[in-house]
């Protein structure tokens, strides 16, 4: 069992554009959570079954990651929780479908799963490019995205999108 209660993770990739959005986010809250014992705040690029092995034995999983729908307005940020999937089906995303699918199985095979899991997805404009940089719009949802988490981290949070 893990002695921490929530694991905060930041998903995608760190050398594509918006795809690094979630480590964007995580880098700033690494320093502002890091005295936190009850907290793991970290990113990774896995997807799909490895994903399983870094959510069992939380309470809680806050994930942060890029996504892109249909008409969406890059900076955008979605405060979602699986069962909002099947409402954003048309929904594009690098990591969502792994990520859903992982806490799937896990509850198929009544592994130590999180209780909850909240996603926070920004909207990303570019998700092609090699870059270190997010565009403008999505550099700008990052300190938003870092508020956004340390509410839900306070105070359990709220629903809605911000952006």
């Amino acid at each position: 069992m893990k002695t921490a209660r929530t694991l905060i993770l930041g998903m995608g990739n760190p050398i594509v554009s918006d795809d690094s959005v979630g480590f964007r986010v995580v880098e700033r809250l690494q320093d502002r959570l890091q005295n936190r014992e009850d907290l793991v705040v970290t990113a990774s690029s896995v997807s799909g079954l490895s994903l399983l092995d870094m959510v069992i034995g939380y309470e809680r999983v806050i994930v942060i990651d890029s996504i892109q729908t249909k008409g969406g307005k890059p900076g955008t940020i979605y405060r979602l929780s699986p069962s909002d999937f099947d409402q954003a089906r048309h929904a594009a995303t690098l990591h969502g479908v792994g990520l859903l699918g992982a806490l799937a199985l896990g509850e198929t095979l009544r592994l130590d799963m999180p209780q909850e899991v909240i996603l926070f997805a920004i909207e990303a404009e570019d998700v092609v490019t090699f870059s270190e940089q997010c565009t403008p719009q999505v550099e700008r949802a990052i300190p938003l995205a870092e508020d956004m988490v340390l509410k839900e981290v306070a105070m359990g949070g709220a629903d809605g999108a911000a952006g």
